[in-house]
């Protein structure tokens, strides 16, 4: 199979940020480095109490150009060698190695590899699943590392996040060796898991509101600072 290989030479190259505020947000690219600098939007769309399942998106790709995929999602990351070189989707046993590094506050986040697609059951054509490689965290290094994540169909390595009780139409669970076979949707760099706080008193449950909308969150305990990545390369099994 082909490897492919991203170094942010001709800028963002499809790789977009994410706001749940005002949807699709550019990269920021620099001396071919792609740059993802806080504070981060949180994403609640996740939450499964008391598990958490909130997240900070850094930099996502779509592996094809789906439903999903908006002339937003085009005009923010520009043409996607992903999707135009018809790289697989099958990322089963794959070897991902980004060269990286960062100044970050993690406060008890990490940063993961966080893959998305829909996979379909017979009661559920809408099954979006997202799920992290929560045994493989980065290290966020003040200097330069090149590290390999292994993308294997163990459960024991993935984090299966489903979804918060107002979007069960949208995402659910499946198996990760299931997601693995067609990872339709995104591949996404996330810092996760946070540890999501009203910033003052409220009255009901906080997971079931959306942090950061509905009521403000203490950002003394979500991460801060900024990640940068000088190349991301996908050896297919």
């Amino acid at each position: 199979m082909k490897t492919f290989i991203e170094t942010f030479d001709n800028g963002p190259c499809g790789w977009i940020g994410w706001d749940g505020a005002i949807g699709v947000t550019p990269v920021e690219i620099h001396d071919s480095v792609a740059v993802s600098r806080g504070p981060w939007w949180v994403d609640a769309n996740h939450i499964e109490p008391p598990d958490g399942g909130y997240l900070h998106i850094l930099f996502a790709l779509h592996t094809r150009h789906g439903p999903d995929f908006s002339k937003a999602t085009l005009d923010a990351g520009g043409p996607n060698p992903y999707v135009k070189g018809g790289f697989p989707t099958n990322l089963t046993n794959a070897k991902m190695t980004v060269r990286l590094k960062g100044d970050v506050k993690l406060r008890g986040a990490e940063l993961l590899l966080h893959l998305q697609g829909n996979v379909p059951t017979a009661e559920r054509p809408m099954n979006v699943v997202n799920q992290e490689l929560a045994g493989q965290p980065l290290k966020i290094t003040p200097d330069w590392s090149e590290q390999t994540l292994h993308l294997v169909p163990d459960q024991r390595q993935w984090r299966d996040l489903g979804s918060r009780h107002d979007r069960r139409d949208k995402y659910g669970k499946a198996p990760i060796a299931d997601l693995l076979r067609d990872v339709n949707l995104n591949m996404i760099f996330v810092l996760a898991p946070l540890d999501v706080v009203p910033l003052k008193p409220i009255q009901g449950d906080p997971h079931i509101l959306y942090a950061g909308g509905e009521y403000e969150v203490d950002r003394s305990r979500l991460p801060e600072g900024c990640v940068m990545f000088d190349e991301i390369r996908i050896e297919f099994a």
